[in-house]
């Protein structure tokens, strides 16, 4: 059969149709929320705007990514303003998005406030972790736009109050990839060794002037948040006007409601500090020169009830001139001499009377007969044999060799050891049993055989003799 249509290949068709919905609907703005977001490495953005009855695809091409004022992710609801064309590939239709903001405030207050009570609940919030402000810094990090007036403010009023170093981390505060840019910032500076060429600040401030919560907004995502509360140095969050607030005013160690209070809050004014300190230092003065006025005063008192030293010292020395003239003046030789000879006539003494004592005992030993010095002799030793045999008795009724007598036997192993147990005995070669009349060798494991007894013939059975 022979048709009149006409034939169109798969492209034809595929690109009719898309120039038909392009010119159909050549620019339309479409409400939902966002699904199935993905960020290409290319930079696109490829998503999904749905409601409760349809879902169309959309691209974000990275152009028009980069100038989004928020981080699209899934749940937002958004406006997106696009052209709805198709893509020929995979034969879908899909809106081109030139620009997206969400779907009003009322969107962003509920995503902020979901990300406010997950990350309390985390107790990143809590009043224990924040530190206190170094009173004097010698350097602060300032991580802000390098273009924006808020530098110009800070720097400003730090020159007026206390002139120190202050290093710049330009980055920007809104728009796409602001966020990232902000907590590499922060852990940058909290990355710095203290040994390196730049050392760390004492403070940071993350400061941005004011704006709209869109405006604001990449002061809200999670990544600065958290950046900020795994930082080590002390943070002062500076974002917006005092009726702005972010999430990072309530992990920041401290919030200032301008980035100018911000500056005001981390030095002190140095007149105010000088004067102080001068102020101090007269006190200091007045409070040596009192107490040096009262103990020279005191000291006056004491000297005044003591005696006059020029009279003590002519004292002593009158009774020093009297003991010199009693002494005579002899010298120390002479007295050593002195004692010398006193010294030897004693040692000779004390030689003579040993000698005497000496002599004294061999005369006494000549005139003692010989049978009276061995009667002494005998007398000793047999004294000396009573004081032993007590103890030999004693000793030899505690001896193994009573309870031998008495019927008992010791068991030896073949090394002569004594064998205590059954298992011992059995694992012995030979075994030894001594009596109170001496050893018998026994093999352990053989069974003597008892001797049968003669029999005994009937008492009246005869003879064969």
């Amino acid at each position: 059969m022979v048709s009149n249509l006409h034939e169109y290949s798969v492209s034809e068709i595929a690109f009719a149709l898309k120039k038909t919905i392009e010119d159909a609907y050549g620019l339309v703005r479409v409400r939902g929320e966002i699904s199935g977001f993905k960020r290409a490495s290319s930079g696109h953005l490829y998503l999904a705007l749905k409601d409760d009855k349809a879902v169309l695809d959309g691209v974000c091409w990275r152009g028009t990514a980069g100038a989004l004022g928020f981080k699209p992710e899934d749940g937002l609801e958004v406006i997106a303003t696009g052209r709805l064309t198709t893509y020929p590939g995979r034969s879908r239709y899909q809106l081109v998005i030139e620009h997206m903001e969400p779907a009003g405030v009322g969107a962003l207050m509920a995503l902020f406030e979901e990300r406010k009570q997950r990350l309390a609940a985390e107790g990143l919030f809590e009043p224990e972790r924040k530190r206190p402000l170094p009173y004097l810094p010698r350097c602060i990090g300032l991580v802000t736009s390098p273009t924006g007036a808020v530098l110009r403010d800070i720097l400003h009023r730090l020159a007026e109050r206390f002139p120190l170093s202050v290093l710049l981390w330009p980055v920007a505060v809104q728009g796409e990839g602001a966020a990232e840019q902000i907590a590499a910032a922060i852990g940058g500076f909290d990355r710095l060794a203290a040994e390196g060429a730049i050392p760390p600040p004492d403070l940071l401030i993350v400061a941005r002037g004011g704006g709209s919560i869109e405006d604001l907004w990449a002061f809200n995502e999670e990544a600065v948040a958290r950046a900020v509360a795994a930082c080590s140095i002390p943070l002062i969050s500076a974002v917006g006007h005092e009726t702005d607030t972010t999430l990072i005013d309530f992990v920041a160690d401290r919030r200032a409601p301008t980035p100018t209070a911000a500056a005001e809050m981390a030095v002190p004014v140095r007149a105010e500090l000088l004067a102080s300190t001068e102020g101090l230092a007269e006190r200091l003065i007045h409070a040596l020169e009192r107490g040096l006025r009262d103990r020279r005063q005191g000291l006056d008192g004491l000297a005044r009830g003591l005696p006059d030293p020029l009279a003590i010292l002519r004292f002593a020395e009158q009774r020093l001139d009297d003991l010199t003239e009693r002494l005579r003046l002899r010298t120390p030789l002479a007295v050593l001499d002195d004692q010398a000879e006193k010294l030897g006539g004693r040692h000779a003494r004390l030689g003579e009377l040993v000698l005497d004592r000496v002599r004294q005992a061999e005369r006494d030993l000549a005139r003692l007969p010989a049978e009276t010095l061995d009667q002494r002799i005998a007398d000793r030793l047999r004294e000396l044999q009573r004081s032993l045999d007590g103890p030999a008795k004693l000793l030899e009724s505690l001896s193994h060799r009573r309870v031998l007598d008495r019927g008992y036997a010791l068991v030896h192993g073949a090394s002569g050891g004594l064998v205590t147990g059954v298992e011992a005995a059995r694992a012995e070669a030979c075994l030894q049993i001594e009596f109170a009349d001496g050893r018998l060798p026994v093999v352990p494991g053989e069974t003597a055989k008892p001797r049968r007894k003669p029999a005994t013939p009937p008492a009246d059975q005869g003879t064969l003799l």
